[in-house]
């Protein structure tokens, strides 16, 4: 046995800060991450990196939405931006940073099919803010909304969030730890969250919270904008 533990640093070049990845770790979970900060003295430990995530976020700004994904146990609140505007190509351009190309593109054809959102000779550029990677399907919705709030130059209150996996049909599936999304989400400030209504009946709702249940993308996107 050669190897016991991978490690990957990672972060954007001109950001001051860095996210520890485990790709392998014999002793212990690959899904945790550690979120470090550099500053004068070195550097140092992130304690709420959601928060560090969403700051500066721009408020009433169309393509933008918050998603929450877990990095191992810890849920993490991410500010997902995409903007869509008229073409000049004979083929659309589309671009994503922080978020999986392919899935990135599927949800865009679900968007416009399922969701009635005319972009098919529209560029389109995602971004996820702090160089966070979002590899999970809970991030879907989020990413859903903000193409939409783009499209239609319409922003999306600044208090509300999005939770779900997308289906091809347009369905908005539930995802694992919801509990500790909206838990977390609560914390931050959060008011509204956009939800799956199958299986979040039992959700224990954080005081001051209030659960948009939506069964597809169109339901979502008329409650969101």
């Amino acid at each position: 046995h050669m190897v016991d533990c991978v490690l990957y640093f990672e972060g954007e070049q001109a950001m001051g800060y860095r996210i520890l990845r485990a790709a392998k770790n014999r002793f212990g979970s690959t899904n945790e991450i550690g979120v470090f900060e550099m500053d004068e003295e070195g550097l140092r430990e992130v304690p709420n990196p959601s928060e560090m995530l969403l700051s500066g976020r721009p408020l009433n700004a169309p393509g933008t939405c918050v998603a929450c994904a877990m990095e191992g146990t810890r849920p993490v609140l991410a500010e997902v931006q995409v903007l869509v505007s008229r073409t000049s190509f004979n083929v659309p351009r589309r671009t994503s940073n922080g978020f999986d190309f392919n899935r990135a593109n599927l949800l865009l054809a679900v968007t416009e099919k399922r969701g009635g959102q005319n972009i098919s000779m529209c560029d389109a550029y995602v971004n996820v803010i702090g160089g966070l990677y979002l590899d999970e399907p809970a991030a879907d919705l989020a990413l859903v909304l903000a193409v939409a709030s783009s499209h239609r130059d319409t922003p999306i209150d600044a208090k509300t969030l999005a939770i779900g996996e997308v289906g091809l049909t347009g369905e908005v599936r539930s995802v694992t730890a919801m509990q500790q999304r909206l838990t977390e989400a609560a914390r931050l400030g959060f008011t509204r969250c956009i939800v799956p209504r199958h299986s979040t009946k039992q959700l224990l709702v954080p005081e001051g919270m209030e659960l948009i249940r939506v069964r597809n993308i169109r339901e979502a996107i008329e409650m969101a904008l």
